[in-house]
């Protein structure tokens, strides 16, 4: 049945996670499938990762002891495919045993369990919607707390389990599909087949969260200024640069990532200096105008869209990629023309990843100052910059968590 092969992929995907990959890590587990059964295979494979220990919660009080991770995956999917997606119970709880009966004699043992365990749980949809959101892990809930307090907190969690709807960015004179939001970007709320969209052949538009969308806005490129997008894959803000008609030099580390680049470029009939090169080696022939710092970090902010990354990742990371956007905005800086301006950007909602590294930066930097976008006060973080968070626009789908400040460069040193 093409349901239960979307079912099977979603599981691989789900074990996947397990073993310590991200679901983008991971297209061979549903490459084999038709197109409709890999869509469903991650919608299913999103929908338990936003709501796995809430599932958790309801099914430990049915379990005399946890099973096997990969039956437990089957319990987790049945659930939530019951009281998160209202599927019927007949055809869930019937799937799932299905599934169970197909992983070899243990499976099967377990088969009378998984239907007794999910015909209780489709009874419980006053107790699922009663559940907290998802929390985030305690690494990443601690900073969170302690600088919005809880009901931020809790806010950014329920923005995370709500998922995160398709945004567009559109060409100049071009729109795209869905509804027009605020910043200017397009939202497109129901699921759909992004290459089939009215405008996508025609190089209209392309995808890109709202919020990564802002960061362009910020920079403000006039035509004709030589900009340079330092860690630019996968290249939607050197579209929004092309697109304002300023000259365009493209530099990131993956010569595999700056494909996709490439095809947009193309698509969209735009033009970019595309480079794989080091971005703290790279030096520009010229000092660029601008230069717009999208740097790695550690994706907190995208959690609404990748909810696989909690479970994967532990925080660990974070000293280290601190460290390197250190060492990004002074090379910036340094290859950028006097009196130019620096947009510093990441996706995350630490402030080691965004206010501070611009505290430490005018430290570091006498005559370094801090430009204020005028057009969205309510989101200016106290150092200068925005500071975006997922629960901003919770009424029309939230926005990625990010962090955005325009710096410039002094006319001389001092």
């Amino acid at each position: 049945m093409r349901i239960d092969a979307a079912r099977k992929g979603a599981l691989r995907l789900l074990a996947g996670v397990r073993d310590g990959m991200s679901l983008s890590d991971q297209p061979n587990a549903i490459a084999g499938l038709a197109p409709a059964d890999r869509a469903r295979a991650q919608r299913l494979a999103l929908a338990v990762l936003r709501n796995i220990d809430r599932a958790d919660t309801l099914l430990v009080q049915h379990l005399s002891k946890k099973p096997r991770p990969d039956v437990l995956d089957v319990l987790r999917l049945g659930t939530v495919e019951l009281l998160e997606m209202g599927e019927a119970p007949h055809g869930a709880v019937n799937a799932a045993v299905g599934l169970v009966q197909g992983m070899g004699p243990k499976g099967r043992a377990a088969a009378g369990m998984v239907n007794a365990v999910l015909r209780k749980i489709s009874g419980q949809f006053k107790e699922w919607v009663s559940l907290p959101p998802e929390e985030m892990p305690e690494w990443l809930r601690e900073p969170v707390l302690a600088q919005w307090g809880e009901d931020i907190t809790t806010a950014i969690e329920l923005a995370h389990q709500a998922g995160a709807p398709v945004d567009f960015t559109a060409k100049p004179g071009k729109t795209a599909p869905g509804q027009v939001l605020p910043s200017g970007s397009f939202r497109l709320h129901e699921s759909a087949q992004v290459s089939a969209l009215p405008g996508f052949a025609e190089g209209d538009w392309w995808v890109q969260d709202a919020a990564a969308a802002m960061a362009v806005r910020v920079l403000d490129p006039q035509p004709g200024e030589d900009i340079v997008d330092l860690c630019a894959a996968p290249g939607g803000k050197t579209l929004q640069l092309a697109a304002a008609g300023a000259n365009v030099t493209a530099v990131d580390l993956s010569a595999q990532r700056l494909e996709r680049l490439h095809e947009n470029l193309k698509r969209c009939g735009l033009a970019a200096e595309v480079i794989a090169a080091d971005a703290l080696e790279w030096r520009p022939r010229a000092a660029p105008d601008a230069i717009l710092l999208d740097a790695p970090c550690s994706a907190t902010g995208t959690i609404r869209r990748h909810p696989d990354l909690p479970l994967i990742r532990d925080g660990s990371a974070i000293e280290a990629l601190a460290e390197l956007q250190t060492r990004l905005i002074d090379h910036a800086l340094d290859i950028l023309k006097p009196g130019g301006r620096l947009v510093f950007a990441t996706c995350s909602l630490l402030a080691a990843e965004g206010e501070d590294q611009v505290t430490a930066a005018l430290g570091r930097h006498p005559g370094l100052a801090v430009e204020h976008p005028e057009w969205a006060e309510e989101w200016l973080s106290p150092v200068g910059g925005l500071r975006l968070r997922p629960d901003h626009w919770s009424e029309i789908g939230g926005m990625d968590g990010f962090f955005i400040a325009r710096l410039r460069k002094p006319e001389t040193a001092r």
